[in-house]
């Protein structure tokens, strides 16, 4: 059974005057309501450890949210905000041993259950073999046309390493499950210094969209939403420039600017 710990937090005083939203969490939820919003954190890096890359992605789910958890309410759209955050339920971490496919079987047990009521749920990885977990939450729960969009510096559709999957590989296992779920799978903000043709070519080939960070402001974002209309949508913070990521495994020059990224998300 998928085993979940609450996160590890450092959070300020309350205060009356200046609510900060680890105060309104969940405070409209009521017991077996289907929650507007779900967050579980996947403090993995077993996958970015498979594909050679830098570890320390494991501890960003709680970094993110001793950082999330500080800010006040949208002040330009308050009373929107605070209803969504208000219905929204924060699941803890799922505890990761040293079985990355357990763990992403795992993780999509645990999800899929409330993607079949509806709600949306945000996954805080994590290295990107997160996103083939989250997939597997869409067929656990029998989403049969999952529409897939990936803001990545790279497609991530590498092979697998000896019949194993990878932070290179979620989306290659996504299009290629015998379920057959996946039915399109585009990606955004890629770097072409940072992808391989081959993978590329394979991207075309199984029918999807891509755009290179070059062509990503916020006119074509909102172009490449109404084209795709993903059900999963997946960010990986590489495809963030350097300077403003240098902590990822692959930081690379000529990414998104942080307000292009934020108007993505």
């Amino acid at each position: 059974m998928p085993e979940l710990t609450p996160p590890k937090l450092t959070l300020p005083k309350p205060r009356q005057e200046d609510p900060r939203l680890f105060e309104l969490f969940g405070k409209a939820l009521s017991t077996g309501r289907p929650a507007k919003m779900v967050i579980i954190g996947f403090p993995c890096d077993l996958g970015v450890a498979r594909n050679g890359g830098r570890l320390g992605a494991a501890e960003a789910p709680d970094a993110i949210r001793n950082l999330l958890y500080r800010f006040t309410p949208d002040a330009q759209n308050a009373a929107e905000y605070i209803e969504l955050v208000k219905n929204c339920r924060d699941l803890g971490n799922l505890v990761v041993g040293s079985d990355l496919e357990k763990a992403q079987a795992e993780l999509g047990a645990v999800i899929a259950p409330h993607l079949a009521n509806g709600s949306a749920v945000i996954i805080l990885g994590g290295g990107h073999e997160t996103s083939y977990g989250h997939f597997l939450g869409y067929v656990e729960a029998k989403k049969k046309a999952v529409r897939i969009l990936n803001w990545d510096a790279h497609p991530d559709l590498r092979p697998l390493t000896e019949g194993k999957g990878h932070s290179g590989s979620p989306f290659r296992q996504a299009c290629e499950h015998p379920s057959g779920y996946c039915k399109s799978y585009s990606a955004a903000g890629l770097l072409p210094h940072s992808c391989s043709e081959s993978h590329l070519q394979l991207l075309r080939q199984i029918g999807g969209n891509l755009w290179f960070s070059e062509q990503i402001n916020k006119v074509t974002i909102n172009e490449i939403y109404r084209s795709v209309a993903p059900e999963m949508v997946s960010f990986d913070l590489d495809a963030l420039d350097q300077a403003y990521a240098p902590g990822v495994s692959t930081p690379a020059a000529g990414g998104l600017s942080p307000d292009v990224w934020l108007h993505a998300a």
